[in-house]
């Protein structure tokens, strides 16, 4: 599954899933633009990347304030030319809307929105003029298996997922007749710095309800991704593959 010179955007890549999303994809040839808050974090992955051969450029920025998302792509097309691949994967759950419902503010239920679903519409809405007009592209939006499963007092981020979900089926549809395919990655417990931060014993349960007992490592997440950024996925469009060791069943 090799991308060759593909011009490959990856949101949020400083650390877990789109760290091992950004490695693989150089594996495969990509070049690549690098956008994360962590400035340090960021500059220590292209460094290793660069080390391994691949071409690099990494872009600081805030996905919360659309005028930096926009000064970004500005950038990147700038340095880099037009877009071949986009995987949104910025967007993590917030502790203030990790709550009964009732009880999450207004202001947290923003940030939900403002951090997992708004920074892969304004990205998509960054790449697709350049794919339409070269009637190809990849879209690879990063979800959750919370969007099916609804988590106990996490809803803010569970209908943000879901709606990634919604987002991805409907621009599949609108973009498929320039050739360009949007698909979804719906992660489930990943071993990740969040889920480290876990005790141990919660750790153990979620491992003893996963029919292949065993988290999974972000190189899974990013293997998935690397089909769908691939030519191999050609005749796929506007579906999730939902990675979580079979604790859900679609």
């Amino acid at each position: 599954m090799k991308i060759d010179g593909k011009i490959a955007v990856v949101t949020g890549a400083a650390h877990g899933i789109g760290n091992a999303i950004a490695v693989n994809l150089a594996e495969g040839g990509a070049v690549l633009a690098l956008m994360d808050r962590d400035a340090s974090a960021l500059a220590d992955l292209a460094s290793q990347l660069r080390g391994s051969g691949a071409r690099v450029e990494t872009y600081v920025v805030d996905f919360t304030r659309r005028n930096e998302i926009d000064q970004v792509f500005s950038a990147i097309h700038r340095d880099l030319g037009q877009v071949d691949i986009l995987v949104n994967n910025v967007g993590h759950s917030l502790r203030e809307a990790m709550a009964p419902f009732e009880t999450v503010s207004s202001e947290a239920c923003d940030l939900m929105l403002d951090v997992c679903l708004k920074p892969a519409m304004a990205c998509c809405q960054h790449v697709i003029p350049g794919m339409k007009a070269r009637k190809g592209g990849k879209i690879i939006n990063i979800s959750s298996d919370s969007a099916f499963v609804g988590p106990l007092q996490n809803a803010p981020y569970a209908a943000a997922k879901a709606g990634i979900i919604g987002f991805t089926r409907a621009i599949a549809r609108e973009l498929a007749p320039f050739h360009i395919n949007v698909n979804t990655v719906a992660p489930g417990y990943i071993r990740t710095r969040a889920m480290d931060a876990h005790p141990q014993a919660a750790i153990d349960r979620i491992v003893e309800q996963t029919p292949l007992g065993m988290l999974g490592d972000p190189e899974d997440i990013a293997h998935a991704v690397r089909f769908f950024a691939s030519a191999a996925s050609r005749f796929v469009t506007g579906q999730t593959l939902i990675v979580n060791g079979g604790r859900w069943f679609n």
